[in-house]
C-alpha cells in the first residue's frame, strides 16, 4: 500500500487514531485491539515497519554515520506561521504529527487530531491554519494555543491537543516521545 490510511476506534473511555502504511495493522483502545487487513493480508504477518518507512535520511551530523531513527529535520525546516507534517512510529503503529516553531520559544508537536473530532486532522495536508499565533481547526473553528495546545475557544473549549515530545539538539528536532520508536521523514 503506498498510501497511509487512517483508522480510528473509539471506546465508552478512549479513542484512538492511527495512520497505517501497510496492507494490516492493529489499533489498540480500552484493552481491546482490533486488527484488519486489506486486500486479504494476513494480520499476523504485519511486518514492522521497513527503513524505508521509517527515516530514511541519515543525519549528517551523527558520528558514526547510522542514521538517528528519531531525526526529524531542521529546526529552519519547521514553520513559524504553519505546520509540518511527519509520521511518528512504533512497530506497526503510526501516529501522525504536526510541529510548528515559536520564533523564541522553541518547537512544539502535537498528535494531527481535533480533540472535538479525533478523526479530523488539524493540518490536512497543506499546513494547519494559523490566525493570531494559534492553530485554528478547519472544520470546527476551534482555537489552540500553540505552547501546550490548550483550546482557548470552539466546541472543545477546555480541552488540550495531545502534545507529542519533541527536542532540539544542535539546531535539528528530534522525537524524544517514549512512546515512539521513530519518525517518518516530513512530507
Amino acid at each position: 500500500m503506498r498510501d497511509s490510511i487512517r483508522v480510528s476506534v473509539e471506546s465508552d473511555s478512549e479513542e484512538a487514531s492511527v495512520h497505517v502504511h501497510d496492507d494490516a495493522g492493529e489499533v489498540a483502545t480500552d484493552g481491546v485491539t482490533f486488527r484488519f487487513s486489506i486486500d486479504g493480508a494476513d494480520v499476523t504477518e504485519a511486518d514492522t515497519p521497513s527503513d524505508e518507512d521509517t527515516s530514511t535520511r541519515a543525519h549528517e551530523g551523527s558520528d558514526d554515520g547510522e542514521r538517528d531513527p528519531r531525526y526529524i529535520a531542521p529546526v529552519t525546516e519547521i514553520p513559524t506561521d504553519s505546520t509540518l507534517r511527519c509520521t511518528a512510529v512504533d512497530g506497526n503503529r503510526t501516529t501522525e504529527i504536526i510541529l510548528r516553531r515559536e520564533r523564541d520559544a522553541g518547537v512544539f508537536a502535537w498528535r494531527n487530531s481535533c480533540p472535538h473530532k479525533p478523526n479530523v486532522p488539524l493540518d490536512p495536508g497543506d499546513g494547519a491554519i494559523i490566525d493570531d499565533d494559534r492553530i485554528v481547526c478547519h472544520a470546527h473553528g476551534a482555537r489552540f494555543e500553540c505552547g501546550d495546545g490548550f483550546c482557548t475557544a470552539g466546541p472543545c473549549r477546555g480541552d488540550a491537543l495531545d502534545e507529542i515530545d519533541v527536542e532540539v539538539r544542535d539546531s535539528d528536532v528530534y522525537l524524544s516521545d517514549e512512546r515512539f520508536a521513530a519518525c517518518n521523514l516530513p512530507y
